[in-house]
């Protein structure tokens, strides 16, 4: 269905993100996105700016990106996720993505 974590599709899927603060607080969030990481980027940034959610750290911290039609679930850690933002893109289209989500995570505070 998606392929790679960052394999872009086209089509958007509707996805339920959460992952636990740093004091063990569960946040989930709705978005709709065509890729694994297009959807952790969206959380991130939504989590990041969120007065009532705590620092969600880096590294090994896992967030859980449920699709829901069909229903399946990934899970990515962060630093995984971030690493493959700064590696160097695949192609043109794997290009296009990395610089949409770095604006996306640009975004806010």
């Amino acid at each position: 269905m998606w392929g790679r974590p960052g394999s872009f599709i086209g089509h958007l899927f509707s996805c339920e993100v959460s992952c636990f603060d740093l004091k063990e607080v569960e946040h989930t969030v709705e978005v709709s996105a065509g890729s694994v990481y297009e959807a952790v980027a969206q959380a991130l940034r939504i989590f990041r700016d969120n007065e009532w959610v705590e620092d969600i750290g880096r590294g090994q911290t896992p967030i859980t990106v449920k699709v829901k039609n069909p229903e399946i679930e990934h899970t990515v850690r962060v630093q995984d996720f971030e690493r493959w933002l700064e590696t160097t893109p695949r192609s043109p289209a794997e290009m296009l993505l990395k610089n949409r989500l770095r604006a996306i995570l640009a975004k806010g505070g």
